[in-house]
């Protein structure tokens, strides 16, 4: 969340920020709420100094109806400070809802307006493919290579759930390996986390464990919650602890499963692997001073590409505008894969994402630095930035790899994961010259 006192001191400048984020909120009313809680507990802390006073004269009543007397009146006053203490309270709370509500300021080189207004700034190494034979989507050669079954996912799980099968499992896992050997290479700790968190980190991270809106799995009676991703777990990690400068930036890699509600996706763009229940990502997270996190941002992006780059699969980076940031992100990166089988050319379909949250989730989490020979602390800043989803990965490597045969190229960068070069090769399975574009 956003500092209260910033808020207070720069009301114009944060409503104006909501505005071009689409975002509703009072600013109005928190400034009075704000306002009104500062005085009511000037008068609680004056109302406890006064029953401390009286408790001290206690002992040197002259008689027991004057200790009586003090007694009484130090139990008023301490009954008068408990109800202002309450009103403190109430007032405070909702004044906390409406900061809690209020995004994080947007970077001012950020395209303001809505989804339309993102920018795109470059493409990666590859171009999108031209193809001289009729093109199959990711559902059709799924089907025909016996790689994904929907049918049985859908009977066991529900809608939106599957089975992976056969290569799919193992373009998956080499997928997971190909982008944690990377990220290691670059001094990444490699970690698998927790599928379920308590209701307080999922929120300090800037997601809604629960309610109408919510994209999050929550676990009836209890405060757990499965994790969207491992940015969710990752951020938890250091939640109320105080770092040493000295240890900063800390990166980190997580695998998790990611569950999604996905509510009010539809469409023929969301079909298949593309927007699911359940999946496998590798997630990029960092811990970092202030002055180190914008060269971190453009650290993950350029690991975004040098990953998809490394695939062979044609993208483009996006600089998302601010109507469609999350809550938490101050500026934000996307790679759009191209996906041939979307749409009736094709289309791009978002594949990562990398954001830089400054402290807005750290000040949420309680997550600080300390500096050598400095009393108190700061807030660190958090980033955090796909290495990998698995299943939109996949996609976009069926779809761009496939031959007029029907098989499809692995990826060079996989082949020593998956342990073939291609999958439903007719006959050998070594380099033969299939030209799969133009």
């Amino acid at each position: 969340m956003l500092d209260k006192r910033f808020v207070l001191d720069n009301a114009e400048l944060v409503q104006k920020n909501c505005a071009d984020r689409g975002v509703k909120a009072d600013l109005a009313r928190f400034v009075v709420l704000e306002t009104q809680r500062r005085a009511l507990l000037q008068e609680a802390e004056e109302l406890n100094r006064q029953a401390n006073a009286v408790s001290k004269t206690i002992g040197k009543a002259q008689d027991d109806a004057e200790r009586e007397a003090r007694k009484e009146e130090g139990r008023r006053l301490r009954e008068e400070k408990d109800a202002k203490q309450s009103e403190v309270d109430r007032v405070g709370a909702e004044a906390d809802r409406i900061l809690r509500s209020l995004p994080n300021l947007t970077h001012p080189e950020s395209p303001r307006g809505g989804e339309a207004a993102s920018r795109e700034l470059r493409r990666g190494e590859i171009a999108p493919p031209k193809f001289n034979f009729p093109v199959l989507d990711h559902l059709e050669l799924a089907e025909q290579h016996q790689l994904v079954d929907f049918d049985a996912g859908g009977r066991v799980s529900g809608h939106g759930f599957y089975f992976l099968k056969n290569e799919g499992v193992l373009l998956e896992m080499a997928l997971q390996r190909y982008a944690i050997d990377l990220l290691m290479r670059e001094g990444f700790t490699p970690m698998i986390t927790p599928d379920l968190a308590r209701g307080e980190v999922v929120q300090g991270v800037g997601f809604i464990p629960r309610g109408p809106e919510t994209q999050i799995y929550s676990i009836e009676n209890h405060d757990l919650n499965l994790v969207a991703t491992a940015e969710i777990t990752l951020g938890g990690l250091h939640a109320g602890q105080v770092l040493d400068e000295a240890d900063l930036p800390i990166k980190l890699c997580g695998v998790s499963h990611c569950f999604r509600t996905e509510a009010g996706a539809a469409g023929r763009a969301s079909r298949g692997l593309y927007r699911v229940h359940q999946f496998t990502k590798v997630e990029m997270f960092a811990f970092t001073t202030p002055d180190q996190s914008e060269d971190m941002l453009n650290m993950f992006l350029d690991l975004e590409c040098e990953i998809f780059n490394g695939l062979g699969l044609p993208f483009r980076v996006l600089d998302i505008a601010s109507g469609d940031l999350g809550g938490p992100a101050y500026r934000k990166f996307d790679l759009e894969a191209w996906m041939p089988g979307r749409g009736e050319h094709g289309e791009w379909g978002e594949v990562t994402s990398t954001s830089n949250c400054t402290d807005y989730q750290a000040r949420r989490l309680d997550v600080r630095y300390k500096k050598p020979g400095e009393k108190g602390t700061h807030y660190v800043h958090t980033l955090n930035g796909t290495a990998v989803a698995c299943s939109r990965a996949m996609i976009a490597i069926l779809e761009n790899c496939q031959q007029a045969d029907g098989s499809v190229i692995v990826p060079e960068v996989l082949v020593p994961y998956v342990g073939k070069t291609r999958i439903g090769a007719a006959g050998d399975e070594s380099d033969q010259a299939l030209p799969a574009r133009q």
